[in-house]
């Protein structure tokens, strides 16, 4: 069902993304070369410089690579839903809505991505974005 190798590839790419992520933040955390400022003083002053909401238990580096990390999740987690649903495409019958739910979500990711990302995870959504929309338009019809 083409429904369901949308989904997949969807959430494909975004596990893919979302565990590049984690890797490179979790390298970065030690040596800072991928998803750090290419500026080594910006990481040393990240290292040195507390966030004034945690009345200085927390730095900023701590604070970006938890950032991070959590966006990582984030794309690792809604990639497996669309994975689940995929799964479950001949077992339930699912509401368009909750395709809908999906493909609109994956547009924020990709405005989002738009503003601020770099090629690769904005390529990456934009593909996932156009895959979740047109499976949410072929079960919907």
């Amino acid at each position: 069902m083409m429904v369901g190798a949308l989904l997949g590839i969807a959430g494909v790419v975004y596990i893919v993304l979302g565990t590049l992520h984690a890797v490179f933040t979790l390298a970065d955390e030690r040596h800072p070369r991928r998803l750090a400022p290419d500026d080594p003083a910006v990481v040393t002053a990240m290292q040195a410089s507390k966030v004034r909401l945690s009345r200085g238990a927390t730095t900023m580096w701590q604070a970006w690579i938890s950032f991070n990390l959590t966006h990582s999740l984030a794309a690792i987690i809604f990639g497996a839903a669309c994975l689940v649903v995929m799964a479950h495409m001949g077992l339930f019958v699912f509401s368009p809505w909750a395709l809908l739910a999906l493909a609109g979500t994956s547009a924020l990711f990709a405005l989002i991505g738009l503003r601020y990302w770099f090629g690769v995870p904005r390529a990456g959504t934009l593909i996932a974005t156009a895959c979740l929309t047109a499976a949410w338009a072929l079960y919907a019809l």
